[in-house]
């Protein structure tokens, strides 16, 4: 039997057997769905007014239940065989609801659950333990595709609570802004991050595995794990497994949770440099080997975490910076007076206390000085095992103005040093005695050896600082029109080339206004002043004096720590700490250290300047330290150790630090090669000669938007994504060409803010907001993609269909299901009649006659395999049909002997 709904509200049930109608039933509404109910001889219909019709065949005239659940849905009736069955649908909640949202109706006897769903449902389908209609269906789960995630409902529990979903579908929970990718990391972190992300889960899931079971990884030859770290606008930090082609969430970190919740009305300081998310995740610095993690976000803050494996009740640190830029805004070619560099110990600001209350300085009328834009928790806060709050640093408003955001962020715990820089100026503090090391304007950093000479600056005015605000959040939106430029075409990014202000407007910008479209209004003359002091820039790097207008706010776009030569005539490496500016100018601040690992905790660190600047065009965006051999000399760490363990032994031990440097006793280490790439070149200097042995110029009319120094088959190169869409490689120390590719012209500040590289080749960005996309640029990870690609599919046994007793297929009123091919399939039905025509449309004229003719000796070939293969079918055919006739006379022949037992017997005798 065929039961079959049209859209005139028309139900016919055909008999398959004898062609023709046994049942016609009609109603209002066109029908949208029907399910067939076969052993209680009952069907179900959806129409299209949301109304649900439950119809008997022996009284077909009119549905003998009606319902309307308010909703235009799909229909699943599935059968149970020790309880009633499942009636599932899409829809359910009555229009008259305010803010009604997508939803889900489970019906089972008379219990009616409604599920409210997040997103609108595209598509529902309900799994049960055999694919026969015809048999109790025993449905178990139900798999719900929303517009943004995939969930599945567990029905098996009364209260329907849905499976943890194994696979992320939410990395766009909240808008990314931020992305790090680590290729051969320690094996032992992937474990650690999971044990304690699992503790951090949502409680409510079902108690059940993940019942989609099918298909199969396949991991290829690839061993090293890979971790993705993504920054997010509500301030979570989400450490992601990403070995070969997985992708699985480790471990959620929010930042939010070492602040007060801002209540309304407050927050206005923060406010007049962020529009919304104020704890969005700006930049983000991880030391996979001492499990060092560092935050910078969008309100001017850092916050510093160590990992721990024990929950702890502790009050979380804080400090206060005040960074402040003290230059006239115009560069002069004058030879003007510079004093020389002050005492490193005068710029030591004087200690703050550790309770985290801010120094609030009252100033004329409604001017802000010294108050931070968020307030830390100043209680004890009890912080999971996981990554823990060591220690805050905020940027302080000064006189008025409010503190820029970071644009730069280095961290070492083998110094237990963290630096961070702005447009203003360079901080460094020391996380582990939680004191101010250095907090100095760029021009300080000089000292005498700036090479530009700049005037005084002239009193300040109180209400003049947003003219010169160039990395507040805000001045994204300063310039509409030059934002839109950017995200929509190339060209205008290599015309912004030409402009310093527009290039630091797009670096420094918040990285949550790739979601917003929110508008500052401005005053005409501030707008017009604005523009024409974007057009009065100029993109030239060249290191002359007298070479025009710059702009003098130089802002720290690269810090590095690394143990190296800080003068030309030292016989031995360093702790050192590389600056690169803006401007394309490389500093090198010498660090001294405390001799003994037991003196670091009490001796402070001393911070200076060793006079050493190097120039490059363009602003420098990444660092690198060779040894002579070539050979990455990666920076010091300290071995992981736990702050919180329970074991004393473990809590007394000394650090253990791991040095990469080479002895200077050795051959080998009498000189090492020093790698920095900005915008625009490369160079590799010698060190301690400071002689520059390679340049590369590797773009004229565009800039480098990323920049690392990564390692690969064995070697070192460095890895270059420019803003025309060119992916480059230059070997290393030679710089030279290794690869240039064409790959992505960069139409949306996204990818270039979450483009990265890493070891062995990859690299990954957001390719949309809900995408994450890698990409390999390594002909050894070409070659085994394909055995790391997993199946779809895996071959499994089909159940067998319940065998059908003599008496039930004689006597039983239920039908048997028929797939729709089967009933009328070329294979079945054998081949057409001769009386039906096919029309096949032909190109016409010569020029198809030509190409037809062209390709005969194919169409030939095809058409010998098609009649091979018809020949097959219809040998099958055969076969299938004598089988039948066989089936039929053994039948005839039972039946017959049935009949002849029982025709002389009374009714009594049975």
């Amino acid at each position: 039997q065929l039961l079959i709904g049209y859209e005139n509200g028309t139900v016919v049930l055909w008999d398959l057997r004898s062609k023709r109608a046994d049942l016609r039933a009609y109603y209002d509404e066109a029908i949208h769905s029907v399910a067939w109910h076969h052993e209680g001889k009952q069907f179900m219909c959806s129409h299209s007014d949301g109304s649900l019709t439950l119809w008997n065949l022996k009284s077909p005239n009119r549905p003998f239940q009606t319902t309307i659940p308010h909703g235009n849905f799909d229909i699943e009736y599935k059968t149970c065989k020790n309880s009633e069955p499942f009636v599932i649908f899409s829809g359910g909640l009555s229009y008259d609801k305010a803010c009604r949202r997508p939803s889900l109706t489970i019906m089972h006897g008379k219990a009616i659950t409604v599920l409210e769903m997040d997103h609108p449902i595209v598509d529902f389908l309900t799994l049960c333990e055999t694919p026969y209609p015809n048999e109790f269906q025993e449905p178990y789960a139900v798999v719900v595709l929303l517009e943004k995630d995939l969930i599945v409902v567990d029905l098996t529990q009364s209260n329907f609570p849905i499976f943890e979903n194994p696979y992320p579908i939410d990395i766009h929970e909240s808008p990314v802004t931020c992305t790090e990718y680590f290729a051969d990391c320690p094996p032992d972190l992937i474990p650690v991050l999971y044990s304690v992300g699992a503790k951090h889960k949502k409680q409510g899931y079902s108690n059940k595995e993940w019942p989609v079971s099918g298909g199969a990884w396949n991991l290829g030859a690839q061993t090293y794990p890979e971790i993705i770290i993504t920054g997010h606008a509500d301030g979570s930090v989400k450490f992601w497994d990403a070995s070969a082609i997985t992708l699985q969430m480790l471990y959620k970190l929010k930042t939010s949770k070492a602040f007060e919740k801002q209540k309304l009305g407050e927050g206005k300081a923060t406010a007049e440099i962020v529009e919304e998310d104020p704890f969005a995740v700006q930049m983000m610095y991880w030391c996979p080997e001492s499990r060092i993690f560092c935050v910078a976000g969008v309100s001017a803050y850092v916050v510093v975490y160590r990992f721990s494996k024990h929950e702890v009740n502790t009050e979380i640190a804080s400090l206060e910076v005040r960074l402040q830029y003290e230059v006239e805004d115009i560069i002069t070619p004058e030879p003007e007076i510079i004093p020389p560099f002050p005492d490193a110990s005068s710029q030591l600001p004087s200690l703050k206390s550790l309770s985290g209350s801010t120094n609030t300085v009252a100033c004329e009328g409604t001017m802000k000085d010294s108050i931070p834009c968020l307030s830390v928790k100043t209680r004890p806060v009890r912080m999971p095992p996981g990554y823990q709050a060591d220690l805050v640093i905020q940027l302080v408003w000064v006189d008025g103005e409010p503190p820029q955001q970071i644009t730069s962020l280095a961290v070492n715990s083998a110094y237990g040093l963290v630096a961070f820089g702005n447009c203003n100026g360079l901080a460094v503090v020391d996380f582990m005695q939680k004191t101010v090391l250095l907090s100095m304007g760029t021009l300080d950093l000089y000292g005498s050896s700036d090479p530009y000479q700049r005037q005084p600056r002239s009193p300040r005015k109180s209400k003049q600082f947003a003219a010169d605000n160039f990395c507040m959040r805000g001045l994204s939106n300063f310039y509409p029109d030059l934002t839109k430029r950017i995200r929509t075409s190339y060209q205008s990014l290599t015309e912004l080339s030409d402009s310093p202000v527009s290039l630091e407007l797009e670096r420094c910008k918040s990285p949550t206004s790739v979601k917003g479209s929110r508008k500052l209004s401005l005053p005409t003359d501030l707008k017009t002043d604005l523009e024409n002091r974007e057009n009065s820039f100029s993109r030239s790097r060249s290191s002359s004096v007298s070479s025009i207008d710059r702009d003098s706010k130089e802002a720290i776009t690269a810090l590095y720590f690394m143990e190296s030569f800080a003068r030309k005539n030292d016989s031995a490496v360093s702790p050192c700490l590389w600056v690169g500016t803006g401007l394309g100018m490389v500093l090198i601040l010498s660090l001294n250290l405390p001799a003994s690992d037991d003196l670091r905790q009490s001796e402070p660190v001393m911070v200076s300047p060793s006079g050493t600047v190097l120039t490059l065009k363009g602003a420098v965006l990444t660092f690198a330290c060779l040894d002579c051999l070539g050979t990455l000399t990666h920076p010091p760490y300290e071995v992981w150790r736990d702050p919180h363990s329970a074991d004393e032994g473990e809590k007394t031990r000394k650090r253990k630090l791991v040095m990469h440097s080479p002895s200077s006793s050795q051959d080998m280490g009498d000189h090492q090669f020093a790698v920095i790439c900005s915008e625009k070149q490369a160079k590799v200097f010698s060190l301690p000669s400071q002689t520059c042995l390679y340049v590369h110029n590797i773009t004229e009319t565009s800039f480098l938007l990323r920049a690392d120094v990564v390692t690969l088959c064995n070697s070192v190169c460095l890895a270059c994504f420019c803003a025309n869409g060119h992916i480059m490689t230059l070997s290393l120390p030679s710089l030279r060409p290794l690869l240039d590719i064409n790959y992505l012209p960069v139409t949306d500040m996204r990818i270039a803010r979450t483009f990265c590289f890493t070891n062995e080749g990859q690299a990954l960005y957001l390719s949309s907001p809900t995408e994450i996309q890698r990409l390999t640029y390594s002909q050894e990870m070409c070659d085994n993609l394909q055995d790391m690609l997993g199946d779809l599919f895996t071959p499994v046994e089909t159940p067998e269909a319940q065998n059908r007793g003599f008496l039930k297929g004689l006597f039983g009123g239920s039908g048997q299901a028929f797939d729709r091919e089967e009933l009328f399939g070329e294979a079945t039905a054998g081949k057409a009649s001769r009386s039906l025509a096919q029309h096949i449309p032909g190109s016409g004229g010569i020029e198809g006659v030509r190409g037809a003719a062209g390709g005969v000796i194919g169409d030939l070939t095809r058409a010998r395999i098609a009649l091979d293969e018809r020949g097959q079918k219809l040998g099958e055919l055969d076969e299938r049909t004598a089988s039948m006739m066989a089936s039929a006379e053994a039948f005839s022949k039972h039946a017959h002997e049935v009949m002849l037992k029982y025709k002389d017997k009374k009714w009594y005798q049975f």
